[in-house]
């Protein structure tokens, strides 16, 4: 397994790696919507959305590969009142085929944001 870092994304907060590769696969963690030079979180989910795509293609960049790589991806809302805007946003960063996608509500998120998105990428398509 190999870790991907890069400092254009926010780092961890805590033992876990911004992504893994293992074999043919790019496994991204979660990404919140932390401004990386800021080090704060974002407002509003628009910004938090925009942020947390941002986040997720900047991670993908440093793997060498793009969201048209992507198999999968779990967005996680903390009020799923707010699934048209994220499904909006989110839908602008992609193109079709698009990937496979589940979306849950949760009680809670870290850093108390409102959207949370992780990633599954195939590295050899």
């Amino acid at each position: 397994m190999k870790e991907i870092f890069t400092n254009k994304a926010p780092e961890a907060i805590g033992p876990y790696s911004q992504a893994i590769v293992a074999g043919d696969f790019l496994y991204a963690s979660g990404a919140i919507g932390i401004n990386p030079e800021t080090g704060e979180v974002v407002d509003g989910i628009e910004k938090q959305t925009i942020q947390v795509m941002e986040n997720l293609r900047t991670v993908l960049l440093e793997a060498g590969a793009s969201f048209s790589q992507v198999a999968k991806f779990t967005i996680y809302l903390s009020d799923m009142n707010n699934f048209g805007t994220v499904n909006e946003i989110y839908g602008r960063y992609l193109n079709k085929p698009y990937p496979a996608r589940a979306t849950i509500e949760v009680s809670r998120l870290p850093k108390d944001v409102l959207v949370e998105i992780d990633a599954v990428a195939y590295l050899k398509g």
